[in-house]
Order: structure tokens, then C-alpha cells, then sequence
């Protein structure tokens, strides 16, 4: 376990606070939004930094080996860490897409059938665009089509 969060418990893995929703507060207004504002900018920054660390390794350790086996091994390391980025280009346009939701305060709802996706599960996955249920039924379907 990371030694901050040994230190403080609260805090979560990804190192930000649960929201606390006041008495009477409404879902998704403007201090909820800005609590997710937070976290996906934070996350996008972190994915960003990762890109920029990846490029700088593929400078600094590109090699002409002349030994094939040494060559296809780095050759190997710079695809896998490719596609890794590729991976976290994909995700941080659907960071860039929930931020652009949250602006135009369509957040925070159901994209199957409208409903609350809820504070939790939004904390578990910002990028949430259905709720738990609609989202079972997508898994489900999608494995029966055989995608």
C-alpha cells in the first residue's frame, strides 16, 4: 500500500476526497460538478505527464543494437508502451468528452434511461456514462452478440 495512503486513510487510491453531499443538496449542482471537474483534470494532467515520460524514454533508451535478439526485445518494450499510450489517448478524449457533459450539465445521468448514476459510482469511474443496471444489461448483450 502507498505510504500516503497508510498515512491517511480517507483518502482513496486515486488521492482525492469522497464528496460529501450536504442536507438537502441537489444532485449535480455546481459544488458536485466542480468536485468531478477536480478529479478529471487531475486525471487527464496524470495521463499527459505519462505521455511526455514515454517519449522521453523511447529518446533517451532508442538503441541500434547489433544483436537481433537485444534489437526485437526493444522493439517489443517501445510496442507494448505504445499501446499503452494509445490506450490513454482514447481515455483522456473521453475525459475531454465528460468534461464538455459537465459543462453543459448533462453530467451525472444515465445515457440508456436518464436516471442518477450516483456519487459513488462516478468516483469509481468518472467516466461513467450509464448507470450500474444499464450498464449490466450492455455487458450482457454485448457478450451475447459475441463483440
Amino acid at each position: 500500500m502507498p505510504t500516503q495512503a497508510k498515512q491517511n486513510p480517507n483518502n482513496t487510491l486515486s488521492g482525492f476526497e469522497p464528496y460529501v453531499s450536504q442536507p438537502g443538496e441537489e444532485y449535480m449542482g455546481a459544488p458536485m460538478r466542480a468536485h468531478f471537474t477536480k478529479i478529471l483534470n487531475k486525471w487527464k494532467q496524470d495521463l499527459m505527464q505519462e505521455v511526455d515520460r514515454t517519449v522521453d524514454h523511447m529518446k533517451d533508451d532508442a538503441a541500434n543494437f547489433p544483436d537481433p535478439a537485444d534489437r526485437a526485445s526493444q522493439e517489443e518494450e517501445f510496442s507494448l508502451e505504445l499501446r499503452a499510450r494509445d490506450r490513454e489517448r482514447k481515455l483522456i478524449k473521453k475525459i475531454d468528452k465528460t468534461l464538455q457533459l459537465i459543462e453543459d450539465e448533462e453530467y451525472g445521468w444515465c445515457e440508456s434511461c436518464g436516471v442518477e448514476i450516483g456519487v459513488k459510482r462516478l468516483e469509481a469511474r468518472p467516466t461513467a456514462d450509464m448507470c450500474v443496471d444499464c450498464k449490466t444489461l450492455a455487458e450482457i448483450k454485448e457478450k451475447q452478440v459475441g463483440k
